[in-house]
């Protein structure tokens, strides 16, 4: 073999010999261990796209932006916690590891933690669940109940060693007595706090004795009153068969409680107050049936009174059925005086505090404080401008005590 080829062939097998050549897997294997100890953890920002939530409970989705694109997987253990939804468009910051999925080939972001950028994942999370319900319509006031007129027992949803619940009985007690109070005790903030809370409106629903239920609690921050805020709160509320009044914080904290609940207020206060407002409303138009209804009776037994005496006159004989019938009367007089002095005993209190109220408003106070009230003479227009009135013309001056009649002298119309 010439000198020039035995060269040449034995270049190729040193060549030969020299080269490593990988398997996929291995090479696969090689770039997966780079990766991994390069990027341990790794923060990244980006678009959600692309998002699938397996049935395995595991989270697959990419992230993007406007010149690439990586995928991400979040496993059940790691996003069981996840406050809000992920959903394609939204945007956020990964915390993670890069990882290579062999089978594929193909580099991904391994998400721990994960947080929606430019706001609060508390606040994304109300948002989206906010969202989710009012188009459920569990918003609509079509679905609202109305409270009873009368309540005889009101159920309360709150913590039996909060100030709330303390509030609401002190008020109920001074204001309303007839009314009972049943408590369901449960946790109003921390884990589990919001099953709890549901799961209280589902047992006073069982009982079917309770007129109205409070879901409550006192003031707090946003994280203090979340229970409130969660689904399962709201949805009891809305599957409520009683009616419910949801008084949770102060005014600047609205949750989804006060949006599904059928009455909101501000304070527990509040709600017991409505309560008490209730009573006193129908008293007071109980009050004015029984005035009616006593002189409707007045006049009826008015009637019966004159036509007996004419039957007393044009039946002289049969004396015994005209003193059965005046017996008779004289039975249901007392019956409805009874009945009367009852009601004037229960709304005596009432009434006396009304017309002490009254009696602070007449007219005849605000006079016997120094003021007097002028009107023209003789017609009696009451004098609010001196436009009215015209030199020389009399004018009559109502005191606390009498009054006076004088002419005018000068009007001043600027004041």
């Amino acid at each position: 073999m010439p000198e020039e080829r035995r060269d040449l062939f034995a270049g190729s097998a040193g060549l030969e010999k020299a080269r490593h050549i990988y398997t996929v897997s291995e090479i696969t294997r090689d770039i997966k261990a780079i990766l991994e100890n390069t990027f341990p953890e790794v923060w990244v920002e980006g678009e959600v796209s692309n998002f699938r939530a397996a049935n395995s409970g595991h989270f697959y989705f990419s992230l993007k932006d406007n010149d690439a694109l990586i995928g991400a997987a979040m496993f059940s253990r790691a996003n069981k916690e996840l406050k809000f939804k992920l959903e394609d468009g939204l945007k956020v910051i990964c915390s993670g590891k890069i990882d290579v999925y062999m089978p594929r080939g193909q580099y991904q972001l391994i998400v721990e933690k994960i947080e929606p950028k430019g706001i609060g994942a508390q606040q994304l999370a109300f948002e989206q669940l906010k969202k989710k319900l009012s188009k459920e319509g569990l918003f609509d006031p079509a679905h609202k109940k109305e409270l009873p007129l009368m309540l005889f027992c009101v159920g309360i949803v709150t913590s039996s060693a909060g100030a709330a619940v303390r509030d609401i009985l002190q008020i109920l007690k001074k204001g309303a007595p007839c009314v009972d109070a049943l408590i369901r005790s449960v946790r109003v903030q921390g884990e589990g706090a919001g099953k709890e809370i549901a799961q209280g409106i589902v047992d006073l629903n069982q009982l079917g004795t309770v007129d109205a239920i409070i879901v409550s609690r006192g003031g707090g921050s946003s994280e203090d009153l979340w229970a409130f805020n969660e689904e399962a709160v709201a949805r009891a509320i809305y599957n409520s068969r009683i009616p419910t009044i949801s008084a949770v914080g102060h005014q600047i904290n609205i949750t989804l409680s006060d949006m599904v609940a059928d009455c909101f207020v501000e304070t527990p206060s509040a709600a017991a107050k409505l309560i008490v407002d209730k009573r006193n409303s129908l008293l007071s138009e109980t009050e004015s049936l029984r005035q009616q209804l006593k002189f409707s009776i007045a006049g009826i037994i008015g009637n019966l009174k004159h036509d007996l005496v004419a039957l007393r006159h044009m039946l002289k004989s049969p004396k015994e059925r005209l003193q059965e019938k005046v017996q008779f009367l004289d039975e249901v007089i007392t019956r409805l005086h009874h009945s009367m002095g009852h009601f004037l005993n229960i709304h005596k209190e009432r009434l006396s505090s009304l017309a002490a109220r009254l009696g602070s408003l007449s007219p005849l106070a605000v006079l016997s404080r120094g003021y007097s009230l002028t009107s023209l003479y003789p017609d009696g227009a009451i004098v609010k401008d001196a436009s009215q009135v015209k030199t020389g013309e009399r004018v009559k001056t109502a005191l606390s005590k009498g009054f006076f009649v004088s002419r005018v002298e000068e009007v001043n119309k600027d004041g």
